[in-house]
């Protein structure tokens, strides 16, 4: 038999619930009168994989409509690293309207919308979906008290190199990187050599 508790529980979450799918509606509307003001011609349904990398698909923004964010968009799964295998392989992206933005980089009027991963059948959140994952860790903080909110980012690193060289042949194979700042180039008779380079593992500060 249900006790109070549950029904207080019950209650606040259909309340959440109703006040989430308001908020969704809203957005979805802010969402294509921006669209509309910045002359979109695309859409970017952006996520990431299991190891990630951020992955995409590219809509023609007409493709876009509102019943979009309750549907989905179907992808194949099988051909993500880490995801589904080749006989279960139906996705649907789930994009989420309160992440759109246009993208200042692409020459292209695009919207970008980050996105949630869900089953084709059952609409419940992938598993694997790193967003999704990162998301029910939010609410298990909340639900046990450790605090009320949290703030996730990503780290950003990349490697700048001057010369990138690789073969594979039939009687052997090497790959080779150089970077003129690199440590092994202490000793390069350049001009001028400064000696200022980095040490291993030394580069990361300031």
């Amino acid at each position: 038999m249900p006790t109070t508790l549950d029904t207080t529980r019950r209650t606040r979450a259909a309340k959440n619930a109703d006040t989430r799918d308001s908020e969704t509606r809203s957005a979805v509307k802010d969402l294509f009168k921006l669209a509309q003001e910045k002359g979109v011609k695309l859409a970017d349904l952006r996520f990431t994989d299991l190891l990630g990398t951020q992955q995409h698909v590219t809509l023609h923004i007409d493709q876009l409509e509102p019943v979009t964010f309750d549907r989905g968009v179907g992808f194949d799964g099988s051909s993500i690293r880490g995801f589904q295998a080749i006989h279960e392989s139906d996705m649907l992206l789930m994009p989420d309207p309160e992440t759109a933005f246009v993208d200042p980089m692409l020459d292209t009027p695009t919207l970008a919308l980050t996105c949630n991963i869900a089953d084709p059948i059952t609409k419940a959140p992938y598993g694997r979906d790193a967003r999704g994952v990162a998301q029910r860790a939010e609410r298990f903080l909340k639900d046990s008290k450790v605090a009320t909110h949290s703030l996730w980012g990503p780290e950003a690193e990349f490697f700048v190199f001057d010369s990138v060289r690789f073969d594979l042949r039939t009687e052997g194979s090497f790959y080779e990187i150089d970077a003129e700042e690199g440590i092994w180039n202490s000793g390069r008779n350049g001009s001028p050599n400064l000696a200022y380079r980095p040490r291993f593992k030394e580069g990361y500060f300031p």
